[in-house]
Order: structure tokens, then sequence, then C-alpha cells
């Protein structure tokens, strides 16, 4: 098997450990202090801005010669991001919004629709993030170490965030669930390459993602949120995206 196909699936396995390890889903000491997941969070958000936002720039210029002078062929990419932004807020806002009502079912661990529902969107998230491994590994093995990376710690917050929600539930089925995602992702990715068209709306989705994941699952809130923590881990991976 040549390089171009391991590495995507070493970096598939690695992805999917995070979740199947529970890496910031509790359990652990180290993960129950608020300043390695602020510090966490730190890096995903360098990653959105640093990484994520100019490249999205980039993959415009394929929209927009694909779209030639269709309408709104410039915007096309930002309106995808626009629809991932949108579709991960309304989830984030259904789980909430019935916070109260289920409240007596998380306790019981029951699984609800609405767990399901949250589940199902971020195991789909996953997938996304699976399937793009292949584009990366062609960009060379620099490029997918720091996109596995970069994943990587967004799925440790991801984990905190759906543990914090779901509890016990989520530690004992949700996290195996979203690292089938992962793999399944990869595993679309490896029998159904991307064409750059494709690439481009799927990295839109990603972008739109990870924009909405990092502003409200990741960014500290005043109660729980360690501010230095948090700029040390944007600014140390800011520094190491500029000059990867």
């Amino acid at each position: 098997m040549s390089q171009l196909a391991v590495a995507p699936a070493l970096a598939s396995a690695a992805l999917c450990s995070v979740y199947v390890l529970a890496i910031g889903a509790g359990g652990s000491r180290i993960w129950e202090r608020r300043r390695w997941i602020s510090a966490a969070a730190g890096v995903s958000v360098a990653y959105v801005f640093v990484d994520v936002l100019p490249e999205l720039a980039a993959q415009n210029e394929s929209l927009r010669r694909f779209g030639g002078e269709s309408l709104f062929a410039e915007r096309r990419i930002y309106l995808l991001a626009l629809v991932s932004f949108i579709l991960m807020y309304g989830l984030e806002h259904i789980v909430l919004a019935r916070r109260e009502s289920r409240r007596e079912a998380s306790v019981r661990g029951e699984r609800d629709a609405i767990y399901w529902l949250h589940i199902a969107g971020f195991a789909a998230y996953s997938a996304l993030i699976g399937d793009l491994l292949i584009e990366r590994s062609e960009r060379g093995l620099l490029a997918l170490g720091v996109y596995t990376l970069a994943m990587a710690v967004h799925f440790v917050v991801v984990n905190h965030a759906l543990a914090e929600e779901h509890g016990a539930i989520y530690r004992r089925h949700g996290r195996w669930v979203l690292a089938a995602g992962v793999m399944a992702g990869w595993a679309v990715g490896v029998a159904a390459p991307l064409s750059e068209i494709a690439f481009a709306r799927l990295f839109a989705l990603l972008a739109g993602g990870v924009v909405i994941t990092s502003l409200q699952s990741e960014l500290p809130d005043d109660r729980r949120g360690r501010f230095w923590p948090f700029c040390l881990g944007a600014a140390a991976f800011a520094v190491v995206l500029l000059f990867a």
C-alpha cells in the first residue's frame, strides 16, 4: 500500500481515537481542568482564522470559474459556509431550547430524539472531516499532519461539549457513533475521491461548521473559560500554521 493511502488511514485512526478514548469527555483529571479545554479551544479558533478562512477565499476561485456568469457565482462558496453555519447553529439551538424539558431523561440516561438528533448532526460533521483527509493527504504529509492535529484538538472540545450536555450516555454510546462517522467519511473519500469543485463545496461546509462550533462550543464563557490558556493555545498554533 502506498504512502498516499496509508497516511490518511492512520490520520483517520488518530481522529477516531480521540472519540474512542473519550479525550476531553471527563474521567481524566487533566481534562477536568478547564484551562486545558480553553487551550484546545484556542487551537481550533487559530485554525479557523489562520488556515480555514484564507483557504475558503482560495477555494472561492474554483467555484467562481465553475459558475461562470451564473447568479451569485462569486459568493457561492460563502453561501455554502453560511448554510453550514446556520444548520449547526440550529442544531445547537434545538438542544439548548429543550434542555430543561429533558433534564430528567438525561439524568436517567435515556436516549431521546433530541439526543439522537444531536449525535447524528455531529456524526455527519465528523464524517465530513474524515472525508477531507484524502484531499489533505494529496497536498503532502505536512498539510495532512496540520489538518489532523487541528481536527483532533477540535474533537477534544466536541467531546467535552457533548459530554457536558448528555453526560454518561454520551460516554457510553455517543462517542462510538462519532468515531464511526469519521471512519465512514474516510471510506467514502477513498472510494470516491473528490473533484476540485466537490472539495471546494465540502470545504465551505466544513468552514461554516468549524466557525460556529468554535463560537458556540469552544469559546470559553465568563463562568468557566480560562482566558490566558485560550490565548496561549491560539497564539502557539497560529505560529505553527504560519511556518507550516
